[in-house]
Parts: C-alpha cells; structure tokens; sequence
C-alpha cells in the first residue's frame, strides 16, 4: 500500500510539474488568475477535482 502511495505522489509531482515546463508564461497567468478568484470558486473548484477523482478511482477499480 505504502508502494502505491508513493507512486501515486511522484507521478503527482512529474504531472505537476509539466505545465511549468513547457509554458512558464501560461503558468503565470494561471496563477495570477487563481489568486484573482474569491474562495467560493476556490473551494467549489477544489471540489469538483475531488470528486473527478474519486470517480475517476472507481472506474479504475
């Protein structure tokens, strides 16, 4: 299980870090967008990217 996890967090890390890779200028823009938005959005955002998440898990499994 331990094995998994970190598998999981490393590969978390290398998707993460792509788009600062290729598109430094976008990423910045991304960001300056994020921290224009109120924490409704934030949260509501945050959300729906947990529950894609565990739908997309389940399809998995």
């Amino acid at each position: 299980m331990w094995h998994d996890l970190l598998v999981a967090v490393a590969l978390l890390f290398v998707i993460e870090g792509m788009l600062p890779f290729l598109a430094p200028g976008l990423m910045r823009r991304l960001l300056l967008e994020v921290a224009r938005q109120d924490n409704r959005s934030l949260r509501l955002t945050g959300l729906f990217s947990m529950l894609a998440g565990v739908a997309f898990l389940y399809l998995i499994n």
